[in-house]
Protein backbone atom coordinates (compact mmCIF):
# COMPACT_ATOMS: atom_id res chain seq x y z
CA UNK A 1 0.00 0.00 0.00
CA UNK A 2 3.02 2.28 -0.11
CA UNK A 3 2.58 4.15 2.99
CA UNK A 4 4.50 5.96 5.20
CA UNK A 5 4.95 7.41 8.84
CA UNK A 6 4.36 11.20 9.48
CA UNK A 7 4.67 12.56 13.03
CA UNK A 8 1.31 13.83 14.78
CA UNK A 9 0.98 16.13 17.48
CA UNK A 10 0.56 13.61 20.10
CA UNK A 11 4.48 12.21 19.12
CA UNK A 12 3.33 9.59 17.46
CA UNK A 13 3.12 8.73 14.03
CA UNK A 14 0.01 8.27 11.97
CA UNK A 15 0.04 6.65 8.76
CA UNK A 16 0.23 9.09 5.23
CA UNK A 17 -0.94 7.38 1.95
CA UNK A 18 1.38 8.72 -0.81
CA UNK A 19 0.30 6.58 -3.85
CA UNK A 20 -0.79 9.65 -5.74
CA UNK A 21 1.85 12.03 -4.21
CA UNK A 22 -0.24 14.03 -2.63
CA UNK A 23 0.18 12.66 0.86
CA UNK A 24 -4.04 11.83 1.78
CA UNK A 25 -3.04 11.79 5.62
CA UNK A 26 -5.18 8.59 7.29
CA UNK A 27 -6.79 9.42 10.80
CA UNK A 28 -4.29 9.74 13.38
CA UNK A 29 -4.92 6.86 16.16
CA UNK A 30 -5.76 9.18 19.23
CA UNK A 31 -8.57 11.24 17.51
CA UNK A 32 -10.91 8.15 16.40
CA UNK A 33 -14.10 8.61 17.16
CA UNK A 34 -14.51 5.80 20.21
CA UNK A 35 -18.02 4.96 21.87
CA UNK A 36 -18.60 5.66 25.63
CA UNK A 37 -17.14 2.71 27.52
CA UNK A 38 -19.43 0.61 30.55
CA UNK A 39 -17.50 3.35 32.96
CA UNK A 40 -18.80 6.12 30.69
CA UNK A 41 -15.71 7.76 29.47
CA UNK A 42 -15.95 9.15 26.52
CA UNK A 43 -12.66 10.39 25.78
CA UNK A 44 -10.40 7.48 26.28
CA UNK A 45 -7.48 8.59 28.35
CA UNK A 46 -4.92 8.48 25.67
CA UNK A 47 -6.83 11.03 23.77
CA UNK A 48 -7.70 12.79 26.75
CA UNK A 49 -3.88 13.42 27.73
CA UNK A 50 -3.33 14.68 24.41
CA UNK A 51 -6.04 17.35 24.74
CA UNK A 52 -5.15 21.23 25.51
CA UNK A 53 -5.10 21.72 29.19
CA UNK A 54 -8.35 23.67 29.45
CA UNK A 55 -10.28 20.82 27.41
CA UNK A 56 -8.84 18.38 29.87
CA UNK A 57 -10.49 20.49 32.75
CA UNK A 58 -13.92 20.56 30.18
CA UNK A 59 -16.79 18.28 30.10
CA UNK A 60 -16.79 15.15 27.37
CA UNK A 61 -19.25 17.10 24.74
CA UNK A 62 -16.25 19.97 25.05
CA UNK A 63 -13.32 17.24 24.21
CA UNK A 64 -15.95 14.99 21.67
CA UNK A 65 -16.37 18.59 20.03
CA UNK A 66 -12.83 19.49 19.83
CA UNK A 67 -11.42 15.95 19.29
CA UNK A 68 -14.41 14.90 16.25
CA UNK A 69 -13.67 18.08 14.21
CA UNK A 70 -9.79 18.29 14.68
CA UNK A 71 -10.00 14.85 13.47
CA UNK A 72 -12.19 15.76 10.11
CA UNK A 73 -10.09 19.02 9.50
CA UNK A 74 -6.75 17.17 9.61
CA UNK A 75 -8.13 15.24 6.85
CA UNK A 76 -9.83 18.07 4.99
CA UNK A 77 -6.93 20.46 5.12
CA UNK A 78 -4.22 17.17 4.41
CA UNK A 79 -2.53 17.40 7.85
CA UNK A 80 -1.93 21.42 8.47
CA UNK A 81 -2.06 20.86 12.14
CA UNK A 82 -2.49 24.60 13.22
CA UNK A 83 -5.21 25.43 10.14
CA UNK A 84 -7.38 22.15 12.03
CA UNK A 85 -7.00 23.31 15.38
CA UNK A 86 -8.39 27.01 14.49
CA UNK A 87 -11.29 25.04 12.98
CA UNK A 88 -12.03 22.55 16.19
CA UNK A 89 -11.57 25.52 18.19
CA UNK A 90 -14.16 27.81 16.21
CA UNK A 91 -16.41 24.76 16.19
CA UNK A 92 -15.83 24.89 20.03
CA UNK A 93 -16.65 27.96 20.59
CA UNK A 94 -20.09 28.00 19.21
CA UNK A 95 -21.19 25.48 21.78
CA UNK A 96 -19.07 26.09 24.75
CA UNK A 97 -17.74 29.05 26.27
CA UNK A 98 -14.21 29.59 27.99
CA UNK A 99 -14.77 29.87 31.71
CA UNK A 100 -11.62 30.43 33.82
CA UNK A 101 -9.22 27.12 33.23
CA UNK A 102 -12.26 25.09 31.56
CA UNK A 103 -14.94 25.11 28.44
CA UNK A 104 -18.70 25.26 29.85
CA UNK A 105 -21.66 24.94 27.32
CA UNK A 106 -23.60 28.31 26.15
CA UNK A 107 -27.24 28.49 27.64
CA UNK A 108 -27.97 29.01 23.55
CA UNK A 109 -25.52 27.69 20.56
CA UNK A 110 -24.13 30.42 18.32
CA UNK A 111 -21.75 33.04 17.70
CA UNK A 112 -19.50 34.20 20.69
CA UNK A 113 -18.36 37.51 19.37
CA UNK A 114 -18.49 39.58 16.29
CA UNK A 115 -15.78 37.98 14.45
CA UNK A 116 -17.47 34.54 14.56
CA UNK A 117 -21.24 36.18 13.30
CA UNK A 118 -19.44 37.60 10.36
CA UNK A 119 -17.81 33.88 9.05
CA UNK A 120 -15.72 33.22 5.98
CA UNK A 121 -11.97 34.40 4.85
CA UNK A 122 -10.22 37.08 5.61
CA UNK A 123 -12.62 38.10 8.84
CA UNK A 124 -12.53 41.12 10.22
CA UNK A 125 -14.25 42.57 13.54
CA UNK A 126 -13.24 41.96 17.37
CA UNK A 127 -12.85 38.32 19.19
CA UNK A 128 -13.37 38.13 22.91
CA UNK A 129 -11.15 34.96 22.60
CA UNK A 130 -13.71 32.20 23.56
CA UNK A 131 -15.98 34.35 25.87
CA UNK A 132 -19.22 34.35 24.64
CA UNK A 133 -20.17 38.40 24.48
CA UNK A 134 -23.08 37.87 22.48
CA UNK A 135 -24.82 35.29 25.01
CA UNK A 136 -24.25 37.80 28.08
CA UNK A 137 -25.40 40.95 29.68
CA UNK A 138 -22.93 43.86 29.89
CA UNK A 139 -23.85 43.35 34.00
CA UNK A 140 -23.33 39.49 33.32
CA UNK A 141 -19.95 40.20 31.98
CA UNK A 142 -19.30 42.79 34.99
CA UNK A 143 -20.32 40.22 37.62
CA UNK A 144 -17.85 37.90 35.72
CA UNK A 145 -15.29 41.00 36.19
CA UNK A 146 -16.05 41.03 39.79
CA UNK A 147 -15.40 37.97 40.96
CA UNK A 148 -12.12 37.53 38.90
CA UNK A 149 -10.87 41.12 40.19
CA UNK A 150 -10.36 43.10 37.34
CA UNK A 151 -9.00 46.71 37.79
CA UNK A 152 -11.30 49.14 35.81
CA UNK A 153 -14.23 46.93 35.00
CA UNK A 154 -17.02 49.88 36.44
CA UNK A 155 -15.52 52.02 33.27
CA UNK A 156 -15.57 49.19 30.70
CA UNK A 157 -18.22 48.40 27.79
CA UNK A 158 -19.38 45.30 26.83
CA UNK A 159 -16.56 44.06 24.40
CA UNK A 160 -13.83 45.63 26.90
CA UNK A 161 -15.03 43.60 29.67
CA UNK A 162 -15.07 40.23 27.38
CA UNK A 163 -11.70 40.83 26.51
CA UNK A 164 -10.49 41.33 29.84
CA UNK A 165 -11.66 38.26 31.14
CA UNK A 166 -10.06 36.60 28.30
CA UNK A 167 -6.75 37.71 29.14
CA UNK A 168 -7.23 36.96 32.98
CA UNK A 169 -8.55 33.48 32.08
CA UNK A 170 -5.19 32.39 29.68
Amino acid sequence: MGGRDVPCRSGRSWAVDDRDRSAVPRRCPLLQPRRPSSRGAAVPVSKKRDLPGTLQRSPKKAQRTYAKTLNSALETYDGDEERAERTAYAALKHTHEKVGDHWEPKDEPGPSDERSRIGGPGKQGRTAGGVDVEGHTRQELYERAKRLDIEGRSTMAKYELAQAIARRQD
